[in-house]
């Protein structure tokens, strides 16, 4: 537990309102969207400036005090948990879009703007940011960095690391830290990269540049429907082998589809799995490109092609797959939403891996995945009221991660590491990368105290861990180092 002489002392850093510390104001803060790990902050700090962040962050480094930063608070892998015996930093006040820039095609912005403000506030000069997550509409840009979040449309336009000029940032010891340029490029090591995807564990973000887009002339989406899982993930390889870059390209299998249409009624057909291909350009690129994806999906064995006639019923279609998390949830009093990333020509293969890991474990599966980039996002339904069921669960979900790293894929593509994956980390890389990890760490944190126990797992966590797997003789790759 904080000293109450420690908590005195934050209090005199903020306004009066901005620290919270009874039971009832602090229990909303427990757990982010992974609400399967719950722990109650001991103490809430809601700084309203830069300033102030940094006024907090000094006082917590002269104390060695931890400190966690958390967003909007709607990460899916216990990224922004809070930790026993430490202050969670909560930026959602600085909220503020600084400055848009439509002849440099720039927006600033603090972390706690959500990712759809942005694009509304760009909308005048006929410009958007392209990331866009499920989420898009409460997540923040401070935590969509953080995790290095993606969106239906990643395929073509990239994560949050390809949309990200310049960040500003705070250390523990309350430094400024500015990196990136206005340019493309810049000389020295990629600090930027490196922040983006920290989750937290090496800065505080206090102000971030996006790139803008200007909208496009036109984009139009096709909806094909498969009687087979594993021929609509075919496709999804034919579509990128024709020379067609999707704006967006998703995949739902009939768990998915049938939830997401007794949800929003998209007017989606009943089939086993349903691909959304976006094509968006200039009018002619567009025709062409339509005419492609029709072809080659009519080659691939779809069921039925349907191409949107009008803004409204594209739309439509997408507000389906918007809304396939919540829309899930209607099929089962709970679900673990994993996610993990894999080579496109795999698809298939993992996707017949999951249905018979499924029926191992009496657990049904809801998928529903960026299929252009690989990143798949299984959705375990399952009974917390059921005595084994989410233990069950997060076991089935570690086998599907370990699945993809067998496969030459990664532990996750945009929810981060956070608590959940921690173990995984064990799968995809050996001690002398992880000791990597740990300089890094140290690097920017010597003392450990920006979000500890996350991400980055301890090397003895490992060798516990690969002892286990040797003796169930389940290791996830032929070449994985026996620890």
């Amino acid at each position: 537990m904080l000293s109450p002489a420690f908590v005195t002392r934050l209090r005199a850093l903020l306004p009066p309102d901005a620290v919270l510390f009874e039971r009832e104001d602090v229990v909303p803060f427990e757990s982010d969207g992974l609400s399967a790990y719950r722990n109650t902050p001991d103490v809430v700090a809601l700084p309203e400036t830069e300033a102030q962040v940094a006024a907090v962050l000094r006082l917590c480094h002269a104390e060695q005090v931890a400190v966690v930063a958390r967003g909007a608070g709607t990460g899916l892998a216990a990224g922004a948990l809070p930790v026993d015996g430490a202050v969670l930093l909560v930026l959602a006040k600085l909220n503020r879009i600084k400055a848009i820039d439509p002849l440099a095609r720039t927006a600033v912005v603090e972390p706690g703007v959500r990712n759809l403000a942005i694009s509304e506030a760009a909308a005048p000069h006929g410009l958007y940011y392209a990331p866009d997550p499920s989420s898009q509409i409460a997540c923040s840009i401070g935590g969509n960095v953080a995790e290095n979040s993606g969106g239906v449309h990643c395929l073509k336009y990239g994560l949050t690391v390809h949309n990200v000029l310049k960040l500003r940032a705070l250390t523990i010891a309350g430094e400024v830290l500015e990196l990136g340029s206005d340019a493309l490029d810049a000389p020295g090591y990629d600090l930027l990269a490196l922040l983006t995807g920290s989750e937290g564990m090496l800065a505080v973000i206090t102000e971030v540049t996006v790139k803008l887009l200007p909208r496009p002339e036109r984009a139009q989406v096709v909806l094909a429907a498969f009687d087979d899982v594993a021929r609509a993930g075919a496709a999804v390889g034919d579509i990128i082998a024709a020379g067609v870059i999707p704006a967006g390209l998703e995949m739902m299998d009939r768990l998915a589809i049938e939830a997401a249409e007794a949800f929003v009624h998209a007017g989606y057909p009943l089939a086993e799995a349903l691909l959304l291909v976006e094509v968006d350009g200039v009018n002619e690129e567009v025709s062409d490109d339509i005419a492609t994806v029709r072809q080659v999906l009519k080659a691939a064995g779809a069921t039925e092609i349907r191409t949107a006639e009008d803004d409204a019923q594209r739309a439509k279609f997408w507000a389906g797959r918007k809304a396939a998390f919540p829309a899930v949830g209607r099929l089962a009093p709970d679900y673990y939403c994993m996610d993990g990333t894999i080579p496109r020509s795999q698809l298939p293969h993992v996707l017949t891996r999951i249905a018979a890991m499924s029926a191992e474990y009496g657990l049904a599966v809801a998928n529903v995945f960026h299929a252009g980039d690989g990143n798949l996002h299984p959705l375990i339904l399952f009974d917390a009221n059921r005595p084994g069921e989410l233990e069950k669960a997060e076991t089935f979900g570690g086998r599907i991660l370990e699945l993809c790293v067998e496969v030459g894929g990664t532990i996750t593509g945009e929810h981060g590491v956070g608590v959940e994956k921690i173990k995984q980390m064990c799968a995809q890389f050996a001690s002398p990368e992880l000791q990597r990890f740990h300089d890094v760490k140290a690097a920017f944190d010597p003392g450990r105290l920006l979000n500890p126990g996350k991400a980055v797992p301890e090397l003895h966590r490992c060798a516990e861990w690969g002892a286990m797997h040797v003796s169930a003789g389940r290791l996830p790759h032929p070449e994985l180092p026996r620890f």
